[in-house]
Formats: structure tokens, sequence, C-alpha cells
């Protein structure tokens, strides 16, 4: 089967300071399969949220292309189908808010979409139900959370009936628990409703449940692979400036130390099932 999106080469570069050039992108390929849950990491500068936004076609390729269900983010004539194909949630869900009620902003993008009002409706019941945020559909956005601000940003791409969610460091603004409801709610959205998930971020501990992880540095894919495979190279992520997640670490210096901790374990319940069995 095609992948869903496809990255043929792709090069990007961006005007910097006095105009100088700047490589964000750098004969990038990649592909992403249908249904997959895809963590990007890197760095700040390392490419991975310019290479999110080709993804629905917010930026266009200096030379190479990028495929989105077939069709080319190039072609002027496909874009709004592509961003109807790939959605995207962004870092501060302020930003994304235009509606002084939760139901209503949810319904902005349906009803840009001129689906029928009975349609929209179900749309907006469904898609808040989804992310948890039923009751809160004659709130203002005022009153919310930060996590819960994001939920509805994510009811409002859901309501779109995305095949792809695109999230560009969606918890980067938010509280532990505030990023625990959103993290959740991308992972059933990705697990139950089946949608392909691709997930910008810099906290280690959100990228090692996905499926696979991409690493990005100099505009570059260095490591792609299951996040077992990825965390376990700590010696190459560290030389990149990126930290590990903690339980990572511990098994990485205990084996220095002399003491054999199997299975590369990722998360504490692995390491306390490792150390008792």
């Amino acid at each position: 089967m095609e992948p869903i999106i496809q990255v043929k080469n792709v090069n990007f570069e961006y005007s910097g300071h006095e105009g100088e050039l700047t490589t964000a992108l750098n004969n990038v390929s990649l592909d992403i399969n249908k249904g997959e849950f895809v963590a990007i990491i890197g760095h700040n500068g390392s490419g991975k949220s310019t290479l999110a936004k080709h993804f629905n076609a917010l930026l266009h390729p200096g030379s190479g292309d990028v495929i989105v269900k077939g069709m080319n983010t190039k072609d002027d004539d496909k874009v709004w189908d592509i961003r109807q194909v790939a959605g995207m949630v962004f870092q501060n869900p302020d930003n994304q808010m235009v509606a002084t009620i939760v139901e209503e902003d949810v319904a902005f993008g349906p009803e840009n979409l001129s689906i029928p009002s009975s349609e929209i409706r179900q749309r907006v019941d469904s898609a808040l139900n989804v992310v948890g945020m039923s009751k809160f559909a004659k709130t203002a956005p005022h009153y919310l959370s930060g996590g819960q601000k994001q939920r509805v940003a994510i009811a409002g791409v859901i309501a779109m009936r995305p095949e792809i969610i695109i999230l560009d460091e969606p918890t980067a603004m938010l509280d532990p628990s505030g990023r625990k409801e959103v993290m959740d709610t991308v992972h059933y959205l990705n697990k139950e409703e089946e949608i392909t998930i691709i997930h910008i971020t810099h906290y280690m501990i959100e990228a090692i449940k996905a499926d696979r992880v991409i690493v990005m540095e100099e505009g570059k894919i260095v490591l792609d692979g299951p996040p077992r495979e990825i965390f376990k190279q700590v010696t190459t992520l560290k030389e990149i400036g990126l930290d590990v997640p903690q339980i990572v670490e511990l098994s990485f210096e205990l084996n220095k130390e002399g003491f054999s901790i199997p299975g590369d374990p990722l998360s504490i319940e692995e390491m306390v099932n490792i150390l008792c069995p």
C-alpha cells in the first residue's frame, strides 16, 4: 500500500539575518504509512517544525516533492484538499481560537467547508466527545486551562475529519497535567480512531510511546526507527545535543558501571519489571 505521506529529496531554505539563506531541510526523504504514530525530535533549529509545515502545504519545497495521499503539495489546486486530509495543531492553543464559545470554535472549520448545519452539529458533538470536552461546549475558551484549550484545538481539527493530524509541539506551553491530557487524547485518536499522528516534540517521554521516532539534526534525518532502537543510541543522541528519557539514562549509567540491564527499558514500569521480575 502506498504511504499516506511521501517526502522525496526535499530541500528548503529561508532568509535569515541580513538576507542570508539558511538551509532548513537538506535532501530529506521519508515515507509515513497510514495509521502510524511518528514522533519527530531534534533540538531547536534542527528542521523538525519546518518539515511538519510541509506535510499540509503551509510550506512548499525549494526542490523535491511532498506527496500527501497522492497529491503533490506544489499543486495549488490541491492545497485545500491536502489540508482536509492533514490537519495541524500548533504550540499555542490561544492562537487557534477564533470564537467566543467552545462549540462555535470547533464548528469553524466545517463551516468553512460549507458542510450542512445538521452534519456540523453532529461533527462538533462527536469531536468534543472524543477529546473529553463535551461538558464545556457552551464555555468561553478563556475559562479553560491550557490543556483543555489544546484539546479544543484538536477537536476543531477532528471536526474536519482528517486522516492525518500533525502536532507541532502541542504540549510545549502546558504543565504536566495539561501535557498528559493532550497526549492521552492524541494516543486515543491514533489507536481508536486510526488517525495517522505526526508529533513534533522536545519531550523525550512523549516520543517513547510512538511507533517510530525520527531524529533530525541540521536539516537532515540522522536516525529513524522504533523508540527502543533509537534511544539505546545514547552516545549519538547526546553528541547532537539531545537528552534521553531518565530511565534510559539510568540504564546507560548502570551498564557503564558493570550492572547488566537487559531489554533497553524505556519506562519506570519496564525498569521495575526487569529489576523485580
